[in-house]
């Protein structure tokens, strides 16, 4: 074999070598720090659909404008859809520890109590936490990388996150599948807050576009495996290149 030859078959038996070894050197806490980044933008702004199907089947749709700050660190909805809730607003910020309501027919703003943010958005399978908790998978819980699995047709990291003790997590462990080109998860298993092998709910992530350069899912679907409920959430509009005030994510921004 001429030794050019031979030269250019090492050099990229090397950079394939050293290709692997740095995907090895991922870790978990890697993954799920540039995870929560594509999830959680600077800044957003966009119009959510939101249908929730009852174990009966019968469905109840909202349509609400939704912002975002801080990487997800405030954020605030204003329903637009249907009539009975328009103009309703909801606060969240410090990573939705601290919820307001707006009601527009008494024009009074409500804070809701600490626990509450493990509660239901408008009977939805989503929980305040789950919308608005943006760094709730690098602070609440401890990672592990379980290898590369395929899922939804992809090839994914797979990982375990367990609830860190003393933490406020309103689940034990989560079992996610991001996908390894993007860096989108693609299904999130959420486990019983009280036992570790009770499948309480699943997230399904799916219709992945750029957005300002930026890969997201635009549809996502939780399934309740207890109730046998789900809530589907798409994005009818969304944008990332936007400058939001400060004041918008106050109790005056809230009734504007």
């Amino acid at each position: 074999m001429p030794r050019k030859i031979l030269l250019i078959a090492v050099l990229i038996l090397c950079f394939g070598v050293k290709a692997k070894e740095k995907e090895k050197k991922v870790t978990a806490e890697e993954i799920i720090e540039t995870m929560t980044e594509t999830l959680n933008p600077e800044q957003s702004e966009g119009v959510v659909e939101m249908t929730i199907t009852t174990s009966s089947g019968r469905e109840r749709t909202f349509v609400y404008k939704a912002y975002s700050k801080n990487g997800g660190e405030k954020s605030l909805m204003k329903y637009l859809e249907p009539g009975r809730v328009k103009n309703q607003s909801i606060l969240m910020l410090n990573n939705a520890d601290d919820i307001w309501m707006y009601f527009p027919g008494t024009n009074r703003v409500r804070k809701l109590a600490t626990h509450a943010k493990k509660q239901k958005v408008q009977g939805s399978d989503f929980s305040y936490e789950d919308l608005g908790s943006s760094n709730e998978f690098e602070d609440d819980y401890s990672s592990v990388l379980l290898g590369d699995k395929e899922k939804e047709g992809k090839l994914c990291y797979k990982l375990e996150l367990t609830a860190k003790e003393n933490s406020n997590a309103g689940y034990s462990r989560l079992v996610v599948w991001v996908e390894k080109e993007s860096y989108v998860p693609l299904v999130i298993d959420y486990y019983h807050e009280k036992d570790p092998e009770l499948l309480e709910k699943e997230l399904i992530l799916s219709d992945v576009k750029t957005i300002d350069g930026i890969p997201t899912p635009m549809k996502m679907v939780m399934y309740n495996k207890l109730d046998n409920t789900e809530t589907s959430m798409n994005f009818r509009e969304l944008t990332y290149d936007v400058d939001l005030p400060d004041d918008l994510f106050t109790e005056m921004g809230m009734k504007k």
